[in-house]
């Protein structure tokens, strides 16, 4: 009897034990499940942010094409119109040249008072709409 009881104390100790180490792992079991939980909502919070400033991004980029596309578009009007107005001084400098041709061709005999000592030309320069 005495041995059965020793060995029956015996076994509610280690069965005391258990229970405190089990206790104890139950503990340590909550604190992790409360930890991951923290840490998944950390993530989400942090993966919902990124989303936002990806979202933003994008529409920075979206902006800044449309940007790009518009002033590239002005510059190829602009660049329209500067070809247009090469075209048109290089015609006036032809007739201009042909005129200063003639001019020398057809006075050679004459003079022709001319208080500057080179001749000057107006340009007035005329209208010009883009077709574009």
């Amino acid at each position: 009897v005495r041995a059965s009881r020793q060995e029956a104390g015996e076994c509610r100790r280690q069965l005391q034990a258990r229970l405190a180490e089990m206790e104890s792992l139950r503990g340590a079991h909550q604190s992790l499940e409360r930890q991951l939980q923290e840490l998944e909502e950390r993530h989400s919070a942090e993966a919902a942010g990124l989303q936002d400033t990806i979202g933003q991004l994008e529409d920075d980029l979206r902006n800044t094409k449309n940007e790009m596309a518009q002033h590239l578009r002005e510059y190829q009007d602009l660049l329209n119109v500067k070809m247009a107005l090469d075209i048109e001084i290089a015609a006036y400098r032809k007739l201009l040249e042909g005129e200063e041709t003639l001019f020398n061709t057809g006075s050679v005999g004459l003079s022709a008072p001319n208080p500057l000592p080179n001749p000057t030309y107006s340009f007035q320069p005329r209208g010009f709409s883009s077709s574009t």
